[in-house]
């Protein structure tokens, strides 16, 4: 069996049942999905995740509109944008790139999306609705929703007798996939940097997903032999060859020496990321077919 998890695969399997559900909508009904992608500011690598986006959901049909806003927009602007994207009815899915700037508070920005709207899972509503385990009717944050496809795809939807140990406490990753492998029935520790004998906690999971930031911090001993590991790290750093500037990406996990015991692993790039577009694109759909009192596609 491939060890490597091949998310950037999976995630083109994904979006072809995207495009074959646009194409439904349109033709059954005349709708086509609709997503506002707004950036706030230069910031260059937020540039490429916008550009990224916005490719990807016209690559899947739908109506894509960017509003580009320069780092001196001042919040009560922003908020004003949102609410006229909240009453557009060409408009399923409206998504905020963050960071934004320091002078705007994210949490008002994120709150102000409407929650049918929130295809990127922040509000609080559907936070919370995600932490009482319901399902119908709640959109899952992109990331923690293309993780447990990962882990489903390896292990079944029911993961009884499992224990997973998350290394990160973000609202937009570890919180989310907590709740859910709780969901699927699995044993769940969710553990961070400040965690006692964080290497021995690690050693115990069946299922180790790592989002901490730290570039190649899990290493080989830190594994148990025979888990399944999804590294969400995306860490630049300098080439070390002489004479160059270069830089590249890796993970959280030092990927070359863990994938020698583990039976999966998601490599960075071309594990996590791709999934997470994938799944924004999935959200944006079932808004649109909620938005229309339609049967939700299942994924």
């Amino acid at each position: 069996m491939d060890k490597i998890i091949d998310g950037k695969k999976l995630a083109e399997d994904i979006l072809v049942k995207v495009k074959n559900e646009t194409k439904k909508l349109y033709k059954n009904h005349k709708i086509q999905p609709g997503i506002a992608v707004i950036i706030v500011g230069d910031d260059p690598a937020s540039q490429i995740y916008v550009s990224s986006k916005s490719k990807k959901a016209e690559e899947c049909g739908f109506l894509s509109i960017k509003h580009v806003m320069s780092k001196e927009t001042q919040e009560k602007e922003l908020l004003q944008l949102i609410e006229t994207l909240n009453s557009d009815p060409k408009i399923h899915g409206i998504l905020v790139q963050l960071p934004l700037p320091d002078h705007i508070n994210t949490n008002n920005i994120t709150q102000t999306i409407a929650v049918q709207k929130d295809v990127d899972g922040f509000h609080y509503i559907n936070i919370g609705k995600l932490a009482a385990n319901i399902f119908e009717d709640t959109i899952i944050p992109c990331t923690p929703a293309g993780i447990m496809m990962m882990i489903q795809q390896k292990c079944g939807k029911d993961l009884s007798s499992l224990d997973a140990v998350i290394v990160g406490r973000s609202n937009i990753v570890g919180k989310p996939i907590a709740a859910l492998l709780t969901a699927a029935n699995a044993t769940v520790t969710i553990a961070h940097s400040r965690t006692r004998d964080l290497d021995e906690v690690c050693r115990s999971a069946d299922i180790l997903v790592v989002a901490v930031g730290r570039p190649k911090m899990i290493k080989k001993g830190w594994v148990k032999k025979g888990a399944i590991v999804i590294d969400v790290g995306i860490n630049r750093i300098a080439t070390s060859e002489k004479k160059t500037t270069k830089s590249h990406i890796v993970g959280d996990v030092d990927f070359e020496e863990v994938r020698e015991k583990v039976t999966a692993i998601t490599p960075v790039p071309g594990g996590v990321g791709p999934m997470t577009i994938a799944m924004l694109m999935v959200n944006t759909l079932k808004a649109t077919a909620r938005a229309h009192k339609l049967p939700v596609p299942e994924f």
